[in-house]
């Protein structure tokens, strides 16, 4: 053997069978010297060498050179030597009891293990719990870890620090947190004690359940106990305790709660002397018990219960000190020794003595059996008391599934001297979870190796299978066979030893006692033989209370022990059958049996993960290793084939998918082929074997890690290209925003120096101004001076010239002047024959009519002007002229269109074509025609010299034989003889003198039958105005410019142009010519050529006045202009009189005897004066003289007029229908009416008192002279005191039509009159007799048509008997009155007909009808038209309900319809007539024969019903399929569209509900559930889909604006939801609604449906949410809050408006009547808010529906905060927070501070007013803490220095000073709460908590003393409850507790959470800024 040198390791043979290590310390000659790893020198030379990773040893020991068992050994020993007492094998952790306390559970390291891979750190439990914590969240699947080991190997620490690392990492901080954590204390004091292995032995096994929702966050636990250790409570060994809770209760009550107790010490007790020790080294019972107590109150144990539990502990404590007497003839009975225990156990216990007394002979063995099942049941009592606290079971109807983590915790494997049946359960239990271990380890994973077609090697392994098989696997085993003798009434525990040797003697598992005398009997288990004494076994397994104590408890009054015991006295559990068929009380055995298979159930759908305690020594020493016990361990938990196992196996299994759905971001390419070994084989390559198997890829722990690391790093340079890409994008916007800014300082700056410059180059051009000036004036004089010069010459010359031609003139003349004065005499005897003629005809060539007495008006006639006596004037248009008509001018239109040669000016001959070219030859002729008169008209060509005769046949007076008839017709009827005699016109009859009328009717006339030549003309005029110099030529063009401008307009090709011609017209032309044209834009083409009046008018450029005669007498003038209609005059008529029921009202003309209506709408007035002036021209007369007048009365009546609605309207019809009575327009068939009628008058005239002459007087106001003539005055005036009768008035409108078409009826004649009322259409030939009448429910459909030629209009109207074409003047005004009546009937009908059948047995709310039937309307204001439901009654059945409103055609009629019109095939036939909305519109379609639109509409909609459009009908399934096969998904999902339904006002309701309340049914479970989303969008956007309801439609866009902003629809859906928004961007929202999806794509979705401001926003059509702020000093704003706005981006928003240095800090607060609460910085803004007022209002029930709350923004974090750094943040906010502190005495002040802070106070309250001195003493409480009041006199204060200073500052330094003297304090910006506690006696009861940003302090409230301080990193947990607030501070091991009671508890918990975030976000950016750095 080769020497070693000093130093080495080596392995020695160490006598025990496993090698020990040892150095060499000496190497000499050949002999080794050796120190073991005791410590002990050794002589040895059988050595062997040591592999290097035992020297050092390692953290996986999978990694071990010496896979050995000393390999195992030697490598726990080093790291335990070394403090490391967690050592991995693979995934299974070993730890070492180190007995002591290491400081590597702090919050620092729960932060470090927080989110790392199993094997980036050093082995720890809190690697298994994160590692746990990832696999669930990740894989979906819930976890488990077995904590397994003897007692006293740390098992329930280990579940403890599991637990607590868990609650850390949920980052939540919530109650439910600290309860479960809590629990921990509660059930050590009930279950734990002292053992002589382990000082805090759990003496039950526990498993605990906890449950995470899907952001895993702690939601709940449960916990389940396993037999616990009874027979301690009577037993205890020696050198063990009773359960911890006697010893806590008996140190830790007061004594005035152990003087009702009778309590004393521990030492007085039997129950707790039997095993000579009652304490434990190393643990307080008192601190013990104030925990245990603070546990209980925050698991909401109430002081009762504590109180309760207390008395039933002590009752068992005195009950143990009960002495019994024997008796001597009954060995098995006893008396009781009365005694002041006994009495004290039954009066703790709440039984009567008697009762107890009366049950004797009592046996012996009852007390420790009472006692023990006492306990046991409180056990088991506050277990279920916990799991009611802390376990909060899922909704049925939730489809949420909890994902949970389980802990079991359970007694590890005990073999004592003596071993009884509580051990042979405890082992049983051992041996199950060792064959769950084996099974996961070693059986199942070498079975889906070979599965999986992996090549494997089998490792053998301890199976303890057949030791299960023995206890309870096989027929007749031991646990069964104790069981079945334990039924027996006399069985006993030597028959149940017989039956168990002689079924299992034989085996090597069960270990026969020697001999049958013997009780004692072993079994092999898996770590050893043990030994048990049967003694008993059967009496326990039994486990029963005898029916006396059953009795006692029973009779008890005491309410926890009749809880307790609640399942014996009801009998709830279930017997079993004994063999004699026999029910028995269930067996411990049995119960144990069946929860243990109930935890081996759940631990085996669990992914499991493995802790396996090892106990270094059995004395409970720190730093000493016994190895023999370690090894033993060791052994019997398999570690060494664990090792083998885990060495040569894969752990890390994934599925194809799974590993490509994880790790698929590890390709670079996008082929999927064999990915799964293209990423292993990249990645994994050297580090290892892994292997693929069949459907699988198996990995080792390693892997899986590398992957998961390498993962992380792919995912960080992704995520690092998408933040580089959006900062590109951010940096790009703001260059491209500083660019644009630049550019525009850029412009401002280079035009403020070309100005600066341009001023310099004025001066000089201002100097050759001048300077030419000077010269040009020089040049002037010498140019004048010349022409002087040659004038005078010329003149010499010129005179000598004329001399010579007047001597030759002068001879002419004499010769010319007596041809002419001869002719002059001829002349004078010819017109003296005519004048004799003219006096012979004079009296029948004109016949003077007088206008009726009741039409006689006087009228102002503008005076005549000449057109060529006016001046011109030349006048610019004002600046703010458009530019943009600056490229149309006329020259250029002129260049493009004007034909031939022709130029755009001014020429004075005939033309030989038209300017523009027209295809119709009459267009040519006409054009030339209307040229020649045009230069006529301007005295550009002379007038013809013939004369004709004005009266004779084709005159002007006459307009020849094409003359209008002599009445007046219609405007029809006069534009087509207008028409007609523009086409007769010939050279010839224009051959003679026209005066500028004639002419101007000429050129008009042309231009309004013929639509073509109208920009032909316009051309001609503007030709013979551009470039005219003849001044009187040139004023004439533009009077004959401004004249047609009035009557029609240019076509579109040509107004732009001829708008730009006109700007530039003399003497104020342009802007008049701009206002006639836009005028006649809009009020359309006249029909008659201008009147004189207009004509004059034009002259001047003045308005038109036409006055208007009232039917009261009142005589108003009104302007008009050229295009004034007869509906703007109504309407300036009504404004002036204040007429506020204008409806009917029209404007009626006037001439001689006739009359008739210009209606109210579109008809010219100038139209019919003009009318009226070529009448009086056509008689003979002068247009001037016409004596036309104009009326302003009631033209059409409806029958839902009230007379109480307008005063006005009243008076006016009133003095119509009196007027029409004496004129005979309204006639009534009796006299008596008319007497009726005239006594109304008198009455209304003169009161009941009527004079004669007053009698008279109305006789002659109301009776027409007719009938004056036919019955004399007086008879009249005796009958007008009687009748009493009412009459009808009936008022129509007449049109004279021609009918076009003929599908409906055949008619006499195709032209005739309608008469239009509101009773029907009525048909009238020229006699009146009627053709046809037509009701208004016969009518459906009335459209318009236009000649887009001529702009001729008729009407059609589409009726149940056919359709009538009807053409005429006006027609669109016949369509409007009938529209009109038919929208006022159908608005105020009550009947309709039903137009489908529809049944609704199922709904009450919808009415059955049956197509045709008549319904009913009813009034309800649930019910709207424009929602689509109406009210109705079938008038069959006589029952009501709701109504569709595309069901029902409401009929236009106030009164019932008759059989007669309720013939049912006419509305049966509705469904071929009518669309399916109520509404009546005007269409103009092109000029073909008319067809009925509506029926084209019920066509395309007649098909089947289609799912993807509007319905009314409620959803049985839902449209997605994908959710129809989840029963849950598809009822939220139709439940959600019976709520979108009446929220569009697309289904009735029964009761009203809030939009929210609806919108909160719609999205309430898609914000929840993601797979609804798209049904909701999909719901909405068929409920949009051809819906031609309005308001539906509307509201549809609401909601689809609101889901936009809530989620984003999925990927499948996401493009068809973009599609449907992008095909409607006409809708308002549509673009907004696309931005909001937009935006939610690239955001997380909301939580919470809309809130109530988003709601009341968007119904009011704002896209813009604005929210109320409020600040601390006591001021608001409005800020913008977006859907998608988180509560920072609002904290910045507010800040930057306020114009903040920083954010930091600073929070969004909210209000609501019971508390103030700060909202999560990262929540969305209206979650937080929606989250608040539902919980407040949840928090009252039967509470408002809506909670009013405000929004505070405040400084929450006072760090970084220096007064003065930023002024506007000290005065907004810092002061006004501050100063309440202040004032409630909080900080600790000295005299001098308040002094001058008072002095600061005082200002600012007085604002400086030193007169305010005298009322100091009334100002001390607001300037003074409340504590220091009375720290002054008055006196003292008026005498102090500072005062008189501080008055000279203003009031913002005053305060700032302020903030300075408060920040000197440590408690500057600190909150305060004032708490009672219960955690340490040191402390006052009531204290007060300061968080600030140096941490938490405790004060003393009175002495303001400091009690203690803690700063953030030593607080390990915190959190709050309703009633309380919790604090761990230190480390989560030994780390004390701080308990208190407050309603505050949840802003202190958010006060810490947010300090510490905001310390912990400061180190992260330090590290990373670090890190850049380097």
């Amino acid at each position: 053997m080769s020497p070693r040198p000093q130093g080495d390791y080596v392995w020695l043979d160490s006598g025990t069978g496993v090698p020990i290590g040892a150095r060499v310390k000496e190497s000499e000659k050949g002999k080794l010297q050796l120190v073991d790893d005791e410590g002990k020198v050794r002589l040895s030379a059988a050595l062997r060498p040591m592999h290097p990773t035992s020297v050092e040893g390692v953290e996986d020991m999978i990694r071990l050179g010496d896979l050995t068992e000393a390999g195992l050994l030697r490598n726990l020993l080093v790291r335990h030597k070394e403090g490391s007492i967690y050592t991995y094998t693979g995934s299974i952790l070993v730890a070492v009891n180190p007995y002591k306390v290491l400081p590597i559970y702090t919050a620092e390291q729960v932060h470090m293990y927080t989110d790392r891979r199993l094997g980036e750190l050093p082995p720890h439990v809190f690697a298994i719990a994160d590692s746990c914590f990832f696999n669930m969240r990740r894989s979906q699947k819930n976890q488990c870890c077995v904590i397994s080991g003897e007692s006293g190997a740390g098992k329930t620490e280990s579940a403890k620090l599991m637990l607590q690392y868990l609650a850390a990492v949920s980052g939540q901080r919530s109650w439910i947190e600290q309860q479960i954590l809590e629990a921990n204390p509660i059930l050590e004091a009930f279950g734990n004690a002292k053992t002589i292995r382990n000082d805090n032995s759990s003496r039950f096994g526990k498993y605990i359940d906890i449950n995470f929702n899907t952001q895993g966050a702690i939601e709940g636990a449960r916990i389940e106990q396993y037999l616990l250790e009874k027979s301690r409570v009577c037993r205890q060994a020696p050198e063990e305790r009773n359960y911890h809770i006697f010893y806590y209760m008996l140190v830790g009550m007061t004594p005035q709660q152990k003087t009702k107790l009778s309590l004393g010490n521990a030492s007085d007790y039997n129950y707790l002397t039997m095993g000579k020790c009652t304490t434990c080294e190393g643990r307080d019972d008192i601190t013990e018990y104030t925990h245990f107590l603070s546990a209980l109150k925050i698991l909401m144990f109430s002081d009762s219960d504590s109180w309760e539990i207390s008395r039933l502990l002590a009752a068992i404590l005195h009950l143990g000190n009960v002495k019994f007497e024997g008796h001597a003839d009954n060995l098995e009975g006893c008396d009781i020794i009365e005694s002041t225990h006994f009495n004290m156990a039954a009066k703790l216990m709440e039984v009567r003595l008697m009762l107890v007394f009366s049950s004797v002979p009592f046996p012996s063995c009852c007390r420790p059996r009472s006692a023990q099942a006492i306990y046991g049941r409180l056990f088991i009592w506050v277990v279920d008391k916990i799991n009611s606290a802390v376990f909060k079971p899922l909704p049925e109807d939730s489809e949420e599934v909890h994902q949970c983590i389980g802990l079991l915790d359970i007694f590890g494997f005990e073999n004592f001297v003596k071993n009884s049946f509580e051990q042979l359960c405890i082992n049983f239990a051992n041996e199950q979870l060792q064959q769950f271990f084996v099974r996961h380890v070693f059986k199942l994973e070498q079975e889906e190796y070979s599965r999986e077609g992996v090549v494997w090697t089998h490792i053998e392994y301890n199976d303890n299978q057949r030791t299960l098989d023995v206890l309870a696997s096989k027929p007749l085993n031991i646990l069964a066979l104790i069981d079945e003798e334990s039924s027996f009434p006399k069985g006993t525990d030597r028959t149940m030893m017989q039956k168990v040797n002689k079924q299992h003697g034989k085996g090597d598992i069960y270990m026969a006692p020697k001999n049958d005398h013997e009780k004692q009997f072993g079994i092999r288990h898996f770590a050893g033989v043990v030994f048990y004494d049967s003694q008993g076994f059967l009496e326990k397994n039994r486990d029963a209370l005898s029916a006396d104590v059953i009795e006692l408890v029973e009779t008890s009054t005491n309410q926890l022990l009749k809880q307790a015991f609640k399942t014996d006295l009801h009998g709830t559990l279930k017997p079993r059958l004994g063999p004699d068929g026999k029910k028995r009380s269930p067996t411990l055995i049995g119960q144990f049996r069946k929860s243990l298979e109930a935890l081996m159930k759940a631990l085996a759908a669990c992914q499991p993960y493995f802790i396996r305690c090892i106990k270094p020594n059995d004395l409970k020493q720190p730093e000493f290793f016994d190895r023999d016990l370690c090894m033993r361990q060791l052994r019997y938990s398999g570690m060494m084939e664990t090792i083998k196992i885990r060495k040569a196996g894969f752990p890390i299994r994934y599925s194809f998918q799974e590993f490509l759905e994880r790790f698929r971001v590890l390709l670079n390419t996008e082929s999927t082929d064999k990915c799964c070994e293209t990423i292993c084989k990249t990645f994994l390559s050297g580090e290892g074997h892994w292997r693929r198997g069949r459907s699988k890829i198996f990995l080792k722990d390693f892997h899986d890690t590398m992957l998961e690391l390498e993962r992380m790093k792919k995912l960080n340079e992704k995520a690092l290209v998408i933040q580089r890409v959006l900062r590109g994008l951010k940096y790009r916007k703001q260059f491209l925003r500083k660019k644009a800014a630049a550019l525009m300082i850029q412009k401002h700056w280079r035009g403020h120096q070309g100005r600066k410059i341009y001023r310099v180059i004025g001066l000089t051009r201002l100097q050759a101004r001048v300077r030419s000036r000077q010269m040009q004036h020089k040049y002037q004089k010498k140019r004048e001076a010349a022409t002087v010069l040659q004038a005078r010459v010329r003149g010499i010359n010129a005179r000598k010239e004329w001399r010579r031609q007047k001597a030759a003139v002068v001879l002419l003349q004499a010769y010319t002047r007596g041809a002419l004065a001869r002719r002059a005499v001829r002349k004078m005897k010819t017109d003296v024959r005519w004048s004799r003629r003219r006096l012979l005809l004079k009296p029948f060539m004109f016949h003077e009519v007088d206008p009726a007495p009741d039409l006689e008006q006087r009228r102002m006639v503008p005076e005549t002007v000449d057109l060529d006596e006016l001046p011109m004037e030349e006048q610019e248009l004002s600046s703010d002229e458009e530019d943009d008509l600056d490229e149309y001018s006329f020259s250029k239109f002129a260049s493009m269109s004007f034909q031939g040669a022709a130029t755009a000016t001014h020429v004075r001959h005939r033309l030989a074509q038209p300017l523009i070219h027209h295809e119709d030859e009459g267009d040519v002729q006409a054009s030339l025609t209307v040229w020649w008169i045009i230069l006529r008209f301007m005295g550009d060509l002379p007038e013809p010299k013939q004369r004709v005769n004005p009266l004779a046949p084709g005159g002007a007076g006459s307009r020849g034989a094409n003359a209008l008839p002599q009445d007046l017709a219609s405007r029809n009827d006069r534009s087509v003889a207008l028409s007609n005699e523009m086409m007769a016109v010939d050279s010839t009859s224009l051959e003679r003198p026209m005066t500028a009328l004639e002419k101007l009717h000429i050129i008009v006339g042309y231009a309004i039958v013929r639509r073509d030549l109208r920009d032909e003309i316009y051309c001609q005029i503007c030709k013979q105005l551009e470039g005219n110099n003849n001044k009187n030529s040139y004023y004439r063009g533009w009077i004959l410019l401004s004249l047609c401008l009035g009557i029609f307009p240019p076509t579109e090709k040509f107004i732009k142009y001829l708008q730009s011609f006109i700007r530039s017209g003399p003497g104020g032309y342009g802007p008049y010519c701009v206002e006639r044209l836009k005028r006649t834009a809009s009020n359309g083409v006249r029909g008659e050529p201008p009147s004189w009046l207009e004509l004059q008018a034009t002259k001047t450029k003045k308005r038109m006045t036409v006055t208007l005669t009232l039917m009261d007498g009142r005589t108003i003038s009104v302007p008009v202009d050229s295009a004034s209609t007869s509906g703007e005059i109504c309407q300036m008529l009504s404004q002036k009189v204040q007429l506020k029921d204008s409806f009917g009202f029209s404007v009626y003309v006037a001439l001689y005897e006739k009359v008739w209506a210009l209606g109210s709408g579109r008809e010219h007035v100038m139209d019919a004066i003009s009318q009226c002036e070529q009448e009086v021209r056509r008689k003979g007369g002068q247009e001037q003289h016409a004596p036309w007048r104009l009326y302003f009365r009631k033209e059409v009546f409806a029958p839902w007029h009230n007379c109480k609605d307008d005063a006005v309207s009243t008076e006016l019809i009133y003095r119509q229908v009196i007027r029409g009575l004496k004129f005979g327009e309204y006639q009534c068939r009796k006299e008596d009416d008319y007497v009726e009628l005239t006594t109304k008058h008198l009455y209304i005239q003169h009161g009941r008192a009527g004079a004669a002459e007053q009698v008279k007087a109305a006789v002659q106001d109301a009776i027409s002279s007719s009938l004056l003539e036919a019955k004399p005055e007086d008879k009249w005036i005796q009958m007008v005191n009687t009748a009493h009768t009412q009459v009808g008035l009936r008022s129509t409108r007449h049109w004279t039509v021609t009918r076009l078409t003929h599908s409906g009826p055949a008619l006499a004649k195709s032209r005739f009159i309608v008469a239009i009322n509101w009773t029907g259409i009525t048909f009238l030939d020229e006699r009146e007799r009627r053709l046809v009448e037509l009701s208004y429910p016969e009518v459906t459909g009335v459209n318009t048509v236009r000649d887009p030629k001529s702009s001729a209009q008729s009407v059609c109207l589409l009726t149940l008997r056919g359709d009538f074409t009807l053409s005429g003047a006006m027609t669109e005004d016949l369509a409007a009155l009938v529209l009109v009546f038919l929208a006022g009937l159908r608005e105020r009908s009550q009947y309709g007909v039903a137009l489908k059948d529809a049944s609704s047995p199922d709904d009450a709310t919808l009415l059955s009808f049956k197509k045709g039937e008549l319904l009913e309307l009813l009034k309800d204001k649930e019910f709207s038209l424009e929602r689509g439901w109406l009210k109705a009654r079938n008038d069959r059945t006589g029952k009501s309900g709701a109504v569709p409103a595309e069901a029902l055609l409401i009929l236009p009629t106030l009164s019932k319809p008759t059989n007669q019109v309720m013939v049912p095939h006419l509305y049966l036939s509705y469904q071929n007539h009518l669309p399916t909305a109520n509404t009546i519109t005007i269409t103009e379609p092109p000029l073909q024969p008319t067809k009925d639109v509506n029926r084209q509409v019920m066509s395309k909609n007649a098909g089947p019903e289609r799912l993807w459009v509007h319905s009314r009908e409620p959803l049985r399934l839902p449209l997605l399929r994908r959710l129809a096969n989840n029963a849950d998904h598809s009822t939220k999902a139709c439940l959600a569209f019976t709520y979108i339904l009446p929220y569009m006002g697309d289904y009735p309701t029964k009761q009203s509900q809030s939009s929210l309340e609806l919108t909160d049914q719609i999205f309430g479970a898609a914000t929840q559930n993601e797979a609804l989303r798209d049904e909701i969008y999909c719901q909405i956007m068929k409920q949009m889909t051809s819906n031609n309801n309005r308001f539906s439609l509307e509201q549809g866009w609401q909601l689809l604006w609101l889901c936009c902003g809530l989620f984003p629809p999925g990927p499948q859906l996401s493009k068809h939801a973009q599609r449907f928004l992008e095909s409607r961007e006409r809708q308002p929202l549509a673009a907004d609604c696309l931005k909001r999806l937009q935006s939610s794509r690239r955001t997380d979705p909301r939580k919470l449906p809309p809130h109530q401001v988003e709601v009341e926003a968007i119904q009011q059509n704002s896209i813009q949410i604005f929210h109320k702020i409020h600040f601390p000093n006591d001021t608001e704003d409005v800020m913008e809050v977006a859907t998608s706005t988180r509560v920072r981006d609002l904290v910045q928003s507010i800040s930057e408006k306020l114009g903040l240095i920083s954010a930091d800090g600073f929070s969004v607060f909210v209000k609501t009547p019971d508390t103030v609460l700060s909202l999560n910085e990262a929540d969305y803004f209206f979650d937080s808010l929606r989250q608040i007022t539902d919980w407040s209002k949840n928090a009252k029930l039967g509470g408002p529906v809506s909670v009013s709350y405000m929004v505070f923004f405040m400084r929450k974090l006072w760090y970084n905060v220096i007064p003065g750094r930023d002024l506007e943040a000290d005065l907004i906010f810092h002061y006004p927070q501050e100063l309440p502190k202040y004032m409630r005495g909080y900080h600790v002040v000295t005299k001098e501070e308040m002094v001058h802070i008072g002095a600061l106070l005082f200002r600012i309250k007085t604002g400086g007013d030193s007169k305010q001195l005298a009322v100091l003493p009334k100002l001390l409480k607001e300037i003074l803490p409340a504590d220091q009041i009375k720290a002054f006199s008055e006196n003292e204060w008026k005498k102090v220095p500072p005062l008189s200073v501080c008055l000279s500052m203003t009031s913002e330094e005053a305060m700032l000073e302020f903030l300075k003297a408060v920040y000197r304090w440590q408690t500057f910006g600190a909150a305060f709460f004032d708490v009672k506690q219960t955690s340490d006696r040191t402390f006052p009861d009531i204290v007060r908590i300061a968080i600030s940003k140096t941490g938490v302090a405790i004060i003393h409230p009175k002495t303001k003393e400091v009690l203690a301080t803690h700063a953030f990193n030593r607080i390990a947990s915190w959190c709050s409850g309703s009633t309380y607030f919790h604090m761990t501070l230190g480390s989560l091991v030994q780390g004390s507790k701080f308990l208190c009671e407050t309603s505050l508890g949840y802003k202190m918990d958010d006060l810490i959470g947010s300090y510490v975030n905001m310390y912990l976000r400061e180190q992260k950016a330090g590290q990373r800024q670090q890190r850049f750095n380097m």
